[in-house]
């Protein structure tokens, strides 16, 4: 089916452990002005390979899921990693009248702690490799285009980080009440 309404998309971003799945299962389970969605549900090894080719399927294939479900007059928040360099370039991008960016991040000792003890990861390789995305976030995702919006979870619980990402939904949509404008494509 080929969507005919645009909503807007908001994409939760962040380094694995950082804490985005934990704030989205809190908005999962108690929102209903928005569909939330874990883009970890759809990857596959056939996406492999190559970061610009296999992603690009990938993220192609989440965009034009998300205009799809979008069509019911909700908007969804699609949680998982990725830059705005990443979507932006998306065939499927026109469906939707913005795509809005949101990165948590944390400090190294509390990302490297929860990706421990709350995930169980002890591979150094990937503790490193969130660390690098996670201060790479940091220091460049108010520098992308467009800009990402910064959340430091560090101090904050799933759901005080889950209340901060719907404070910024409604910051970026000027919708308090859950009546999302929807545009014809």
């Amino acid at each position: 089916m080929i969507p005919t309404k645009k909503q807007p998309l908001f994409i939760v971003s962040g380094a694995s452990g950082v804490g985005k799945s934990c704030a989205c299962e809190v908005l999962f389970q108690r929102e209903t002005d928005y569909v939330v969605l874990e883009s970890d549900i759809l990857w596959n090894n056939i996406f492999d390979g190559d970061p610009d080719d296999g992603y690009r399927a990938y993220r192609e294939l989440w965009l034009t899921m998300c205009a799809n479900i979008s069509q019911i007059g909700k908007p969804c928040v699609l949680c998982g990693c990725g830059e705005p360099r990443h979507f932006e370039v998306c065939g499927a991008r026109k469906y939707f009248t913005d795509i809005y960016y949101l990165a948590i991040v944390c400090s190294d000792d509390v990302m490297e702690r929860r990706m421990r003890e709350g995930r169980g990861i002890n591979d150094k390789n990937r503790i490193a490799s969130s660390l690098h995305f996670n201060r790479w976030l940091q220091e460049n995702g108010e520098k992308t285009e467009p800009s990402m919006t910064l959340l430091d979870n560090s101090d904050l619980t799933p759901e005080e980080t889950a209340q901060q990402i719907e404070k910024w939904i409604i910051e970026k949509t000027g919708n308090e009440n859950g009546n999302f404008q929807i545009l014809p494509l």
